[in-house]
Parts: structure tokens; C-alpha cells; sequence
């Protein structure tokens, strides 16, 4: 009995100790450790216990190891409490055959869709002065949502110039046989490197001056269906066919009702680890035959980045440029007009970007030349709003140059902030 007893305190005093120094800090290891020597303690006592209680004890007296059990089992198990801060002394329950029932449905908050907002304002002044100097230019929000695992749908709703407009809204399916992708409704059209883009994501504080001469100043957009399809082999490939009832008809198709036609291509290589580059081709027809019109636009587009992997937050190099081929047929008298633009963007740091575009476009009906010099700096506040200082000169053929300065302010909320499309 004296052995242990000597057992029982030794163990106490040790546990005890450890229990202490863990009080000031107890962690879940901890609590663990302890109540895995408890239940060792207790084994060892239960075995103890059965081999005191064989041996021959005096009739009618007491077992010699009961109290001293108990009274060691006590201080046992009031250390591992004073350490854990819990109570250990009850078994954990075995959940091991217990059947739980939970519920898959989808709450409320996940039914809802992700909404976002974007604001656009500009303020310039030019020479010679005209208009206004501030500009509230746009104003947008945006819902997305997967209405199922295979279909989704993006809705933009533009507030532009006291006009509210739905800029795009479509239902997209992936995942269809072929590895095609599906869209329907209303969409900014693939052509090219930047009609796609919204206006608040541009590198600039609008379109280049070709697609607004030749798509309109919102760019080329358009009702109808969309088919998208993706495919390696010497690089990355893209194509994209979509037929239309093009919002650019009165310039395009001198107000004609009839669907258009385009079709893109866009490959896709990586040069090294830091530099990739894109080259694409973009073709789009369409025809009104009440004025005999037959309309043609071909694109030739490409881009060089230059991204290093370790500084990706801090530099970036960018150029791109694209040339545009506009014809327009009238009965067999058919005039092609051409324009373009290059420009480039470069990262000094993790906030600052300083860019510069040059336009070039022969007007649609006259052919006249316009050129425009856009040089820029943009400061991205954070992911959520960027500033940004922009001059613009511009020298109309036979005519005077102008000039203008506008400084952009864009903020967003919400899961949209500042996608590109």
C-alpha cells in the first residue's frame, strides 16, 4: 500500500506541475495530454486495485487500497480540471455510430446574386473650350449569378448621359458537348483587343478613336448568340462566332434590321516565364438590302506583355495595338477606309502606371484623317478606386488641333470592382 501510495502521489505532484505551467496558457494539445495520463492513471490503479484485492486481508477489515485509491484518483482528476478548465473526468460520448442528418438546401444569402457598383466621373478642360468640364459619364451596376451548375448570367445596368440602359445581359452555359461555351442575350462583341472591355476598365479614359468612328462611342455591342471554344496545339487558341442584331446599326448598316455575322480567332503563346503575346483576327458582315448595303469591317489585333513572375505587383510592361479595315458596299460602289492604334502601358510601381496611345482613323463617309496623341498616369488608390490625369491632342485633317486635359475618378463595391467585362 505505501508503494502506492508513493505511486499515486508522485504521479499527482508531476501532474500537477505540468497542469500549472499549462494553466497559464492551455491549449487544446494540452487539455488532450492530460486527459489522455488520466485515463492511463486510471487503468494502471483499475490493474493496481485487482492485484491488492487477491491478496488475504484480515476478515472483516477494510481493503488497505480503497481510500488511498480514491484519495489519489481525486487529487488525479482535480489537476487535469485545474489545467484544462473543463471537466474531464466524464468520457467523451462515442459519436462513432451516432447518424447525423444535415440539410443541403440553399439558404437565402447563397439565392442571392453578387451586385456590384461602378462610378465614372470626369472632369477636363480644353482648347479651344467648350461643353461642359465635368462629366458624371457612367454610372453602373452589375448582378451575377450561377442559376444552376451549368448556366450562369451577368446583367449590367448603365446609367449614362440621363439614360439608363441595359449595357449587357446574358445567360451563358459551360461544359456543353465539344467544350463549347453558349451565350444569349444582350453583349459587347468580341472584336478585337478592347471593345469588350467596359468603358471604367480601359487603360484609357475611353475607346480608341477607330472603334468609336467606325462602332459608335460605346463601341460595337449587339442582341443575338454567342458559341466560344478553346484548343491547344502550338499555343492557345480561341474562337468565337456569334450572329447579332448589331445596336451600331445606323452606322454600320445604315439602319438595317437583318442579322450580323462575326467570327474571332485569338492565339495565345507564352514566350518565356515573364513575356506572353496574342495575335487575333476579327472579321464582321452584315447587310441591309433596302439601301443595297453590304458592310464588311476585318480587324488584325496583338499584344506583348512582359509580367516577371517575383514582381508582379510592381511591373508590367504592355503593348498592343490593333487595324481596322472598314467597307462599305453600295450597290457596287464599294470605299474602304482604314484606322488603328497602338498604345502601351508600363508599371513603375505597385501603384503608379504611366501609359500613351496614338490614334489614327480615315472618317467613314469623307475619308478625312484624324490623328490623336493620348498620352496618361494612373494612380491605383487601392483595388477599389483609381485616379487618373490624361491628355489628349488631336489634329483633325485641314482643320485646327485641339487639346484637352481630363482627370478620371472610378470607384466600385461589391464582387465586380474593376473586371474588365
Amino acid at each position: 500500500m505505501a508503494h502506492l501510495q508513493r505511486v499515486a502521489a508522485f504521479a499527482a505532484a508531476a501532474l500537477l506541475t505540468a497542469g500549472g505551467a499549462a494553466a497559464q496558457q492551455p491549449t487544446q494539445r494540452q487539455v488532450d495530454s492530460l486527459a489522455a495520463e488520466v485515463r492511463a492513471l486510471e487503468a494502471r490503479l483499475d490493474s493496481l486495485r485487482a492485484v491488492v484485492g487477491t491478496a488475504a486481508t484480515p476478515a472483516g477489515a477494510p481493503s488497505p487500497v480503497t481510500p488511498a485509491a480514491d484519495t489519489g484518483l481525486a487529487a488525479l482528476r482535480a489537476a487535469a480540471v485545474a489545467a484544462a478548465g473543463a471537466d474531464t473526468t466524464t468520457p467523451a460520448a462515442d459519436t462513432s455510430a451516432t447518424t447525423r442528418f444535415s440539410g443541403h438546401e440553399r439558404s437565402q444569402s447563397q439565392l442571392n446574386p453578387e451586385i456590384g457598383a461602378t462610378g465614372d466621373v470626369r472632369a477636363y478642360a480644353q482648347s479651344p473650350g467648350q461643353g461642359n468640364n465635368f462629366d458624371p459619364r457612367e454610372f453602373e451596376i452589375g448582378f451575377q449569378s450561377a442559376l444552376d451548375p451549368y448556366s450562369h448570367t451577368k446583367i449590367f445596368v448603365s446609367l449614362e448621359n440621363d439614360h439608363v440602359e441595359v449595357e449587357e445581359g446574358y445567360a451563358y452555359w459551360i461544359g456543353l458537348p465539344g467544350h463549347l461555351r453558349f451565350d444569349i442575350g444582350a453583349f459587347r462583341q468580341q472584336f478585337g483587343e478592347l471593345n469588350r472591355w467596359h468603358l471604367h476598365a480601359l487603360p484609357e479614359t475611353e475607346y480608341p478613336l477607330a472603334l468609336r468612328a467606325y462602332f459608335g462611342d460605346d463601341g460595337l455591342s449587339g442582341t443575338g448568340i454567342s458559341l466560344y471554344r478553346a484548343f491547344g496545339g502550338l499555343g492557345t487558341h480561341e474562337l468565337t462566332g456569334q450572329v447579332t442584331l448589331s445596336r451600331s446599326d445606323d452606322l454600320l448598316f445604315a439602319g438595317g434590321t437583318r442579322p450580323s455575322y462575326l467570327l474571332h480567332l485569338l492565339n495565345f503563346w507564352q514566350l518565356s516565364p515573364a513575356t506572353y503575346m496574342q495575335v487575333g483576327l476579327s472579321g464582321l458582315y452584315g447587310t441591309n438590302p433596302d439601301s443595297s448595303l453590304k458592310t464588311g469591317v476585318a480587324g488584325l489585333e496583338f499584344r506583348l506583355t512582359w509580367r516577371p513572375p517575383e514582381q508582379t505587383l510592381y511591373r508590367d510592361w504592355t503593348l498592343r495595338g490593333e487595324l481596322l479595315a472598314l467597307r462599305k458596299d453600295y450597290g457596287g460602289a464599294a470605299n474602304t477606309r482604314w484606322g488603328g492604334y497602338l498604345s502601351t502601358t508600363y508599371k513603375l510601381d505597385q501603384r503608379w502606371i504611366v501609359g500613351a496611345r496614338w490614334d489614327y482613323v480615315e472618317a467613314p463617309a469623307s475619308g478625312l484623317v484624324t490623328q490623336q496623341l493620348v498620352p496618361s498616369l494612373t494612380m491605383w488608390q487601392s483595388e477599389w478606386v483609381f485616379l487618373r490625369a490624361q491628355y489628349t491632342w488631336s489634329k483633325p485633317e485641314s482643320l485646327d488641333a485641339t487639346s484637352q486635359l481630363a482627370v478620371q475618378i472610378v470607384w466600385a463595391i461589391g464582387p465586380h470592382k474593376h473586371e474588365t467585362y
